[in-house]
Formats: C-alpha cells, sequence, structure tokens
C-alpha cells in the first residue's frame, strides 16, 4: 500500500486506507440528527460505537442497519487496534459516542488520533451540540466563549481552572453531573463572586427540558434547595473588567463572617438543621461554609 508520511503529505496521492468518520449524534431528542449523518451510518461496513444498547435505540428509530462494535473509554487496547486494522484495510468506519460528538468530553481520542497519525482521512458529521444548545439558551451575550468540559473534582487543577473561568472576559461552559452541580455553582460563587451571571441548563432537547438563569448566588441558592436532575451544562457569562461582577468588586460587598453566622441563626431559628443553613448562607453570600458551621455570632 502507498503511504505518506505524516508531516510531509503529498496533496496529489490517494487517501491512505479507508475513511473514518466522527458522527455527531442527538444529545437527547433522536429527531435531531442529520440527514447527511443518517446517510454515512448506514453507507459504512462498521459503526463503532460507546453503548451498543443505546446506539440500537437509534438504529431502531431511523431504521439503520449497520453492524455495530463497542468503543468506549475502557476498551481494551486491542480493541482500538483491532479498528485500525479495519481502516488500514480500506474498509470505512463511523465512530459515534452515546450523545454528542466523539472526542468532546467523549470517547474518541486515541482512535482518531492514531488514524490521523497516519495521514489516515478523518471526516467531521456535525450536529447537536450541548455546549452551542446551553449557549443560545442561557441568554448571556457570548460573542466569544470557552469550553471548560468536566472540571477537576478537587485540588489544585480545580483551583485553578475555577480561577481562570473567574477572570476570563468570555462565557465558559462547563458540563457536569447533576449530583455534583450543586458543589460547582458554590465553587464558581466563590471564585466569580455573587453577582456574576449564570445558567443552568438541563436535559436539553429532552422531554423535560428547563433552564435556569440568574446571578450564580442566585443559581448556587436554588441547586441546594432543589438539586437538578439529569444532564447539567452551566454557562458562566464572563467578567466585566471593574463591572459589578468583577471579582475583586464582589470580594469588598461580600458580608463580614459575623453577619453570615447572624443570618445561619436565623436560619436555625426558623427549623433548618445547622449544616443546611450553614451550606444555605455559604451559597447566598460565598463567606466559607465550614467557617460559618463552626459558631454562631458571640459564641453562641
Amino acid at each position: 500500500m502507498n503511504r505518506r508520511f505524516a508531516g510531509s503529505p503529498d496533496p496529489d496521492a490517494p487517501p491512505v486506507g479507508g475513511t473514518l468518520f466522527v458522527v455527531a449524534t442527538p444529545i437527547g431528542n433522536l429527531g435531531d440528527i442529520t440527514l447527511r449523518a443518517l446517510e454515512t451510518l448506514r453507507a459504512v461496513p462498521l459503526v463503532a460505537a460507546e453503548d451498543t444498547r443505546l446506539t440500537r435505540r437509534l438504529w431502531a428509530r431511523h431504521q439503520i442497519e449497520t453492524r455495530l462494535i463497542s468503543y468506549h473509554a475502557r476498551s481494551p487496547a486491542a480493541r482500538e487496534t483491532e479498528l485500525i486494522a479495519h481502516l488500514e484495510r480500506g474498509e470505512d468506519l463511523a465512530l459515534v459516542t452515546d450523545a454528542g460528538t466523539p472526542l468532546i468530553s467523549d470517547p474518541g481520542e486515541g482512535l482518531i488520533g492514531r488514524w490521523a497519525v497516519r495521514d489516515g482521512r478523518v471526516v467531521p458529521i456535525p450536529g447537536a451540540s450541548a455546549v452551542l444548545a446551553a449557549l443560545v439558551a442561557s441568554g448571556l451575550p457570548a460573542p466569544r466563549w470557552s469550553f471548560e468540559g468536566f472540571l477537576a473534582r478537587s485540588g489544585r487543577e480545580r483551583r485553578e481552572r475555577l480561577a481562570r473561568i473567574a477572570a476570563d472576559e468570555r462565557a465558559t461552559v462547563v458540563f457536569e453531573a447533576p449530583g455534583r452541580t450543586g458543589a460547582t455553582l458554590r465553587d464558581l460563587l466563590a471564585a466569580c463572586g455573587p453577582e456574576r451571571r449564570a445558567a443552568v441548563a438541563r436535559e436539553l432537547t429532552k422531554l423535560h427540558e428547563e433552564v435556569w438563569r440568574g446571578s450564580l448566588s442566585d443559581l448556587a441558592r436554588r441547586a441546594e434547595m432543589q438539586p437538578p436532575r439529569g444532564e447539567v451544562t452551566i454557562v458562566v457569562q464572563g467578567r466585566s473588567p471593574h463591572g459589578p461582577d468583577d471579582p475583586v468588586a464582589a470580594e469588598s460587598k461580600r458580608p463580614d463572617l459575623e453577619e453570615g453566622r447572624r443570618r445561619v441563626t436565623e436560619l436555625m431559628a426558623a427549623g433548618h438543621p445547622r449544616s443546611a443553613a450553614a451550606r444555605m448562607v455559604a451559597a447566598e453570600t460565598g463567606l466559607p461554609r465550614r467557617e460559618l458551621f463552626r459558631s454562631e455570632p458571640n459564641g453562641l
């Protein structure tokens, strides 16, 4: 087989092996697949899918009969090698994940990277995107924006990424699991200040689609009282230099600890447990929850 070397392609040489089609699939509503994606998925001899059980729902909805093979983040190295060999034999292959676009916070990096470095042909088939849908639904200004995907769960990397989001004048899109949305909103509130505008979009394109809009303080408090369910995408407005959402300005307006502890006492008097009251006040003010929980004003 004639082969071009990566790094010095010959535009007149024929493509190496088969074509790897990277196909975006619906993020919820199965009707959101494109005509081109359907044509591609029906034409290729094999489709590598993150979860073949979920992909078969798409197959049944659109009468696709192409053979499926499993390929996901925990697949053995032998599976990736098998798919590369399939391409090297000149056979086309389509790659799909459970929802959205492979490689974008989804499996696919290894296979796409290995085929690209061999100078193989990689063709994107675009489609539904949770990132773009959330940006549009947020109602926030987003002439420029960045995508952070899933934040690190803890530690220095998480703190550094939160600090970059706080300082960025672009809007930022973050993916989050529903069970961790409240914690992430509290951390964003602490980093960006309580007045920064944001939106929480859940179950985009699905039956129970919902978008919360407001300040980070409002959204953190709402998530504390009403934890969201389903797939969650968070959009944070970019920093306005010296504006009301500027972290420095927000810090100057933040209530002091004694005032926060007084608010905890009021909530406890209204029947809330101390731990819940401390979380609520931390979400409202950006004050440290542990300090709020430690004691009430005047050592009571």
